[in-house]
Order: structure tokens, then sequence, then C-alpha cells
């Protein structure tokens, strides 16, 4: 497809960062340029030529929404924003893909649907939640929900690498349970629903394979990296946390079911398969 007619908000996420190299011709302005908060600011901008709105923006400390500044800005980020790009959208008939989570739900049901009922536990996925129907609104759209996304940036995997870099043998969390996102993965995704002209609506977005708990994650990572004799010790959540102010809650099951990408002929990839690619990457830089 024609990169010059894509615009790329949030280009220098973790997301925004592979989009461009996937899409090396595409549009995106730093918020000199636009500030995707400010509905004047995103309405006076000069979207000439463009027919796709990839929005990998995202407020993303889960915690830090909890407080009171962080509130107003994941609300500012993952909601009003989303509604302002929907209105240009709307205005000059381009196509809004939304990048989502998990956090929407509260993660009693697995695996989760795309016409599962809204239900978020905290701040951050409510803010998520109402920037999906903002979205919805749209004609021309595209949300795409995610979970435990790893790319360029800090992520869970380099931490735990760290941590194995100092002899460490960490306490994790064993009862949640999900896949690992690699922003590879999902930019993968991207291009076949954008190049396939796909239905628009909502499709999970994830890597494919067995679901594992954070514990299990570690312990691949481990073993795969050459650090074998560390150790991973089993905790709750709820241990974990104990104790601590200001924590989000956290749905316990993130499995997204992937039939309805693989319907319009995806073949995903197995999270282990990219981790062991980025691990190898990550271990010869």
């Amino acid at each position: 497809m024609d990169d010059s007619k894509i615009f790329i908000v949030g280009a220098n996420g973790q997301l925004g960062t592979a989009l461009r190299t996937q899409y090396p011709g595409s549009k995106f302005a730093d918020i000199g340029e636009m500030d995707i908060t400010d509905r004047a600011s995103v309405e006076s901008f000069d979207w000439s030529g463009i027919e796709y709105v990839l929005n990998a923006a995202a407020f993303t400390n889960v915690d830090g929404a909890e407080t009171p500044e962080g509130r107003i800005a994941a609300w500012k980020v993952n909601a009003s924003a989303v509604a302002n790009l929907v209105r240009v959208c709307q205005k000059f008939n381009m196509t809004l893909l939304h990048v989502s989570s998990d956090y929407v739900f509260d993660g009693t049901q697995t695996p989760h649907l795309e016409d599962e009922s809204f239900s978020p536990l905290g701040v951050y996925g409510q803010s998520k939640a109402a920037g999906d129907v903002a979205t919805s609104l749209l004609e021309k759209h595209y949300i795409l929900r995610a979970t435990w996304v790893i790319g360029e940036g800090k992520n869970f995997v380099r931490t735990m690498l760290s941590l194995a870099e100092k002899g460490i043998s960490p306490t994790v969390v064993a009862d949640q349970i999900g896949r690992l996102t690699f922003t590879s993965e999902l930019v993968r995704i991207i291009d076949h629903l954008l190049t396939s002209k796909a239905p628009y609506g909502t499709y999970n977005a994830t890597n494919d394979g067995t679901p594992a708990s954070w514990a299990d994650i570690t312990r691949d990572i481990f073993n795969e990296a050459g650090y074998a004799q560390l150790t991973v010790s089993d905790t709750t959540t709820a241990e974990y946390f104990a104790g601590k102010v200001g924590i989000a809650p956290r749905p316990l099951q993130s499995e997204m079911s992937l039939n309805k990408l693989h319907a319009t002929g995806f073949n995903s990839r197995n999270w282990r398969d990219d981790l062991k690619d980025y691990i190898s990457r990550e271990q010869n830089k």
C-alpha cells in the first residue's frame, strides 16, 4: 500500500517505532506540530492526502492512572484524544485504526471475544474502553485489542533479562494468564487488515500460542537466554501488591480469542517463537 497515505499517531512509542519501520514513507507529527489532546490542534492540522490514521498513542502507566494527575492524563490521551481523531476521520473520510487493550475487561472470561461487554477494573481500562466506544462510532474503523506488548523500549522481557544479568532470582505473579504481543506481530496484523481490506470492526490482535503466566514467561526467558540456573518463585497478584498503595487492579485472564482474525486469512505466530527471536536480537546488540 502507499505509505504516504498513512499517518502514525504515537510514532515514537514501542508500536509507533515498529510502524515507522514498516511504513517508512508514512507521515507523523510531534507534539509541537499537533497535540492530539487538543481538539483545535487536531482539526487545524493538514490532513490532505491521508487515508489511514494509525493510533498507537496511549497513556499506559496503569498504576499512574490511579493518581489524581494520572487520571486526567489517561482520560485525555486514551479517550478525549481518540474522540478528536474520530472527528477528523469522519470529516475527511479517513480510516482510523485504534489499538486497545485487554484492560477494558475484568479478566473473568476466557478467552475474551470481540463482542464481550466492557467491564474495566481501573482508570486505565475505563479510559481505554471510552476510546473504543468513540472509535466504534466511526464507520471506517478498526479496533485492535492487544495484550502484554513487547517491542523497542522498556518492557517486561528486557526487565527480566536485566535481572538475570545481575543474577537475581525474582518472584513473579503466576495468576495472571495471557500471551505476549510482539510489536512485530502487531504490525503484521495491521498490515494484513489494511492491505486485505478486511471488514471494519474490532479484532483481537495478539500472538498465538498456549497462554502462560508472567512467572512461566519469565522461566522461558531465563531458559532461552541461558540463565536456567536462576529460579522463579510464584506469587499471586494480591500477595505481590499487598501493602502497596496506588496499585491498579489487574485482569487475571487476558487470553484473547483469535478466531475472528484468523477468519480473515491471517496466520499468527506463536509468542514463544517471537520471544526466542527477540532475546536473540537483544543478546546480539
